[in-house]
């Protein structure tokens, strides 16, 4: 009777306890692949050196709190940062923040920290309600960096580098120097009560946004969000945009390969239960005219593998086709034609896929359909414009992210 009594109690405090818990979980509400910077991508100088970098972006979901995920991935040696600051942004034209929102970032309650060569931190949770789309400002203090950089040169979006000691919690860096890309930060995720999930979009510089508007946050993934957002049943869906310029499904391009960082950008993100594949040009482009037909056939193999990855994990996936090549420098030949049309039968008819987003059908050319159309072509053929990227978007049909 005793152990009796004893057990009912142990339970009725757990219960107390479970039930004091809040309720809730992390979502990643932005993120962006990680890469080794090339030296025509590296800050203007001194770089990192005594430097106070402030970096903006536009979340896609809100939440109550954030936490902030940092990478040396590809540094050869150790970074320090010694202090970070969030803020909420007052746009992108300039470093302002809006005063009384800066909060320090910590790591295990300490200002500062390290990471070695290959790691990634994530900081503490930081009281810092966001709304959905909102726009925010990280802002790290570095002493120095890795010659080898770790970054997303394809950002689309101005940095800020100010030097002479500028605090991280400045309301302005009106002297410094910019650049148009983002170093170091890979993700930021939101504490939220709501039933929130996320879509990850493993992409190229497609889904990177070349073409795209600087500042304008007008990439298709941006677009989609925008629509998410305004769509009561999905308002709670995230998007994060793995976009690679250059990227490849199979081998090493800019950027390491999808295959490789598939587990780091879709599995490792918290709280995705869909995913869209767009990728394969770049794999079908630079393959030669006599190997191309035997790329399509990795590539279908790829995308099988990545299906059953995803799919070990509870999350969806769906298969978009691959848009026209016709007339894009040495892309464009029968042979290459010809491998996209496999690939993108397969993608279409094979039943691997959850669903199929046919931005083929959308983007190409009705009159000559190895071609993308005067209405989505960013001028080389390859690339869509930015009223391309909202075509494409807006045809994405927004009951598959629907629970």
């Amino acid at each position: 009777m005793k152990r009796l009594l004893l057990l009912t109690g142990w339970l009725l405090g757990l219960a107390s306890v479970l039930a004091s818990e809040p309720t809730g979980r992390w979502v990643a509400t932005w993120a962006t692949s990680q890469q080794l910077t090339e030296k025509g991508n590296l800050p203007p100088e001194p770089g990192f050196t005594e430097a106070t970098v402030r970096q903006k972006l536009r979340v896609s979901i809100g939440g109550e709190k954030l936490r902030v995920r940092f990478s040396n991935e590809f540094g050869n040696s150790p970074l320090t940062i010694e202090a970070a600051h969030v803020a909420l942004a007052e746009g992108f034209a300039d470093a302002k923040i809006q005063p009384g929102s800066s909060r320090a970032l910590t790591f295990r309650g300490a200002a500062s920290v390290t990471l070695h060569s290959g790691a990634t931190v994530i900081s503490d949770p930081v009281d810092l309600a966001l709304a959905p789309m909102a726009d925010v400002a990280i802002t790290t203090v570095t002493k120095a960096s890795p010659s080898d950089v770790t970054g997303h040169p394809g950002s689309r979006t101005t940095s800020y580098f100010a030097y002479g000691g500028a605090a991280p919690d400045a309301a302005d860096l009106p002297e410094a120097k910019r650049t148009d890309h983002w170093y170091f930060m890979c993700s930021l995720d939101v504490w939220t009560r709501r039933p929130a999930a996320a879509v990850a979009i493993l992409g190229d510089s497609i889904t990177d946004g070349r073409g795209s508007t600087t500042n304008g946050n007008d990439r298709w993934p941006d677009i989609l969000s925008q629509r998410l957002r305004a769509n009561p049943a999905t308002a709670d869906v995230a998007v994060l945009n793995h976009g690679v310029g250059g990227g490849r499904v199979l081998r090493d391009g800019l950027g390491i390969s999808a295959l490789r960082r598939f587990d780091r950008d879709i599995i490792a993100q918290p709280g995705v239960k869909w995913l869209i594949i767009l990728e394969g040009v770049n794999d079908l482009g630079t393959s030669s005219p006599e190997t191309v037909a035997a790329t399509a056939q990795e590539l279908i193999s790829a995308y099988d593998q990545m299906i059953t990855r995803a799919h070990d994990h509870g999350i969806k996936v769906y298969g978009a086709t691959i848009m026209p090549l016709g007339g894009f420098k040495n892309y464009d030949t029968p042979e290459r034609e010809a491998a996209r049309q496999t690939v993108n039968a397969w993608i279409r008819r094979s039943g691997r896929f959850d669903a199929v987003i046919d931005f083929d059908a959308v983007a190409r050319d009705p009159a000559n359909p190895a071609r993308l159309s005067a209405a989505t072509d960013g001028g080389d053929h390859l690339h869509l414009s930015a009223p391309g990227y909202k075509v494409i978007a807006e045809s994405i049909d927004l009951g598959l992210f629907t629970r």
